[in-house]
């Protein structure tokens, strides 16, 4: 059966077997896998949740502030409110497309 993709196509099944899954396409996730990937007798599968960063917003500067809580580029968490902070709860925001929160 088919897995719909972030944007909603389908895509097949990855039958097979791999060396490495990372979880995750941040900086880090990328950087890994591309490390991985240079020996050709290595399978790596990278998993990312979030979509592509095709809003144009993550890409200059000053979009960061378009980026921070919304649900297209943002999981939009929230912290349990904090006895230090009078009872507030902060945002937390963390990417949710490919190049993780180094993209918002």
């Amino acid at each position: 059966m088919a897995q719909p993709s972030s944007h909603g196509a389908t895509q097949p099944p990855l039958l097979g077997e791999f060396d490495y899954v990372i979880v995750g396409a941040g900086s880090a996730g990328c950087l890994l896998a591309n490390r991985l990937s240079t020996d050709p007798s290595t399978r790596v599968l990278l998993i990312e949740a979030g979509g592509r960063d095709s809003y144009p917003w993550i890409h200059i500067p000053v979009g960061y502030l378009y980026t921070m809580n919304n649900p297209r580029t943002d999981w939009c968490l929230q912290t349990t409110p904090q006895p230090g902070l009078n009872g507030r709860s902060l945002s937390y925001p963390r990417g949710k497309v490919l190049g993780g929160c180094s993209s918002i």
